[in-house]
């Protein structure tokens, strides 16, 4: 299992991963939103933010985040900017710590096969936390 730290920005999370770059190295990934199924109706200015970036940090370890859209109600606020995101070794364990870390919590999005091939879902817990439970299909 690995756990890795997933930033939430409001529309500079490239610029940050760039500078994070410059610190770490590696080869940044970066997925844009109008790049998924569903955006077609985003307003023009959210359509280029970040889906998705990743930034090797060592050792099989990742810092990752995405961009806000504030057109789907998400506001960036001091608590739900950074999320754990958990890799288990298995979809059985996956099912296991999602349904434990969210009971009492709040869930964001159910369990579920995601169009980018992987097993996801992701809740605040009851302490207020924020957690990503993501298993790659592919193992």
């Amino acid at each position: 299992m690995t756990l890795n730290p997933y930033l939430n920005y409001d529309g500079n999370a490239e610029e940050a991963f760039r500078f994070y770059q410059t610190v770490f190295g590696g080869e940044l990934f970066v997925q844009r939103m109008h790049e998924a199924p569903g955006t077609e109706n985003l307003p023009d200015e959210e359509k280029n933010r970040a889906m998705h970036v990743g930034l090797p940090i060592g050792n099989g370890q990742f810092l990752m985040a995405s961009d806000c859209l504030p057109s789907q109600g998400h506001t960036l606020h001091q608590g739900n900017n950074n999320y754990i995101s958990v890799t288990p070794d298995s979809r059985e364990e996956a099912d296991r710590i999602f349904n434990s870390l969210s009971k009492g919590g709040k869930i964001e999005m159910p369990m579920d096969d995601m169009f980018w091939g992987d097993y996801f879902g992701s809740f605040v817990d009851k302490f207020g936390v924020c957690w990503m439970i993501n298993f790659p299909n592919s193992k």
